[in-house]
């Protein structure tokens, strides 16, 4: 029964996700704010460098986890609303309102990837499962809301347009309810006197007084600066290929977010492997292994097309599955591991701080600027090539954050 609560709890948050993350590109672009879409996605990041650590001081001290997660869904939901609507009522859509109402919404959703990790692991201590070996058959089900949620987006004829964020604060409003009904966790009531690091609930920060937590945040940031790139510019991408005539009526180009969407199937299958290599290989190979699979990711977009080179597409397709598993929720399990039941929310806060928030603007804003810089928006034949550009650069900037983690992050694997 626990696990099918949890279940059901994943897939929706992850299906509020997937309604616009990998199709927002395409919609941005299609009403000329192409060259802002790094902007968009940067505000993720940008909201994830305060807002989890405050929610986890929240959900630590004072409000249970599974409550403020319903809190911040509706909150999410509703400025998601107010999103969508200036995208109906405007035209032209302008900037400034659209960004606005649109990073207030996130600003409440991204908290709530470490609150739903955290109600998560609670709800599972409680019925005595080992969260390394019950949570990713748990997790895969947000996957699979993340699939579904794209596949709709993409049949329903929404990810160029307003719609997906109507259809994103549904399922918010779900998630917001049926959060009220899950488990109850634990908030720390303590009457001792306590430093000013533990009233602020900034004790999880001195995790960086351990070197190899240290370490380990700072190369999570660095490979998080891969984690939003694809999401925010494939779909845009793969849609260029529609100024070739060669290309125009390919399925890639026609349907970009059923394409895509084959990276979360993968995602999904790669979930079940965690277990097996985290107990064999450990950490830091994994880590290592979710990092040469950013490598291809990126390379085999930059070499491929939707038509005869689509095998290099689905290809990437596939790999994607290793780079985000094998880095986000193995990282998740291991700062589950490594850290004080105390600060366990609080934790999880700092690494999706260090990941989704610094990692994911800087990565954003980069990418921006290298698309920018070799994409031209308003030519029709030059763009596909400055795309091909573009990718090289994202892997080789994978490939040399791989290389340097081999060289200095130290972890001694203990199978038992």
């Amino acid at each position: 029964m626990m696990r099918f609560r949890l279940i059901v709890m994943n897939f929706l948050q992850f299906a509020i996700w997937g309604t616009y993350l990998t199709s927002m590109g395409a919609y941005l672009t299609n009403i000329g704010l192409g060259e802002n879409i790094g902007l968009f996605y940067a505000m993720q990041g940008v909201v994830s460098l305060f807002m989890p650590a405050i929610m986890g001081v929240i959900a630590d001290r004072w409000v249970p986890a599974q409550k403020l997660l319903g809190v911040c869904q509706f909150l999410a939901a509703f400025f998601m609303i107010l999103t969508g609507y200036y995208g109906y009522s405007s035209n032209p859509t302008e900037f400034g309102p659209l960004f606005t109402f649109y990073s207030l919404s996130v600003a409440f959703y991204m908290p709530t990837l470490a609150l739903s990790n955290s109600v998560a692991y609670s709800s599972l201590d409680k019925v005595n499962l080992d969260p390394v070996v019950a949570f990713p058959p748990i997790r895969i089900f947000g996957t699979i809301g993340f699939i579904c949620a794209m596949l709709l987006t993409d049949v329903l004829g929404f990810q160029r347009t307003y719609m997906q964020f109507f259809f994103c604060a549904f399922w918010g409003l779900l998630l917001g309810a049926y959060s009220f009904t899950l488990p109850n966790c634990a908030v720390s009531k303590s009457d001792s006197k306590k430093s000013l690091v533990d009233a602020l609930g900034l004790r999880a920060f001195l995790l960086f007084k351990q070197k190899k937590m240290a370490i380990f945040f700072i190369f999570s940031m660095l490979l998080g600066v891969s984690l939003q790139i694809t999401n925010g510019f494939a779909n845009p991408f793969i849609s260029s290929f529609e100024k070739i005539p060669e290309y125009a009526n390919t399925f890639g180009v026609k349907h970009a977010n059923m394409l895509i969407s084959l990276s979360q199937v993968s995602e999904t299958l790669c979930i079940l492997l965690i277990p097996f290599f985290l107990k064999h290989f450990g950490i830091k190979r994994v880590m290592l292994i979710a990092m040469l699979a950013w490598v291809l990711r990126f390379g085999l977009f930059g070499l491929g097309n939707p038509g005869n080179g689509v095998w290099m597409f689905v290809f990437s397709m596939i790999v994607y599955g290793v780079a985000f598993d094998f880095f986000n929720i193995s990282g998740s399990l291991f700062v589950n591991k490594e850290t004080d039941l105390s600060i366990r929310s609080s934790a999880q806060g700092l690494f999706v701080i260090m990941t989704n928030g610094i990692g994911a603007t800087v990565g954003t804003l980069g990418a921006q600027a290298v698309v920018n810089n070799f994409v031209d928006f308003n030519s029709e034949t030059a763009q596909v090539a400055g795309w091909s550009q573009s990718w090289f650069v994202f892997s080789a900037y994978a490939l040399v954050v791989a290389i340097l983690f081999a060289i200095i992050f130290k972890y001694k694997h203990d199978k038992n």
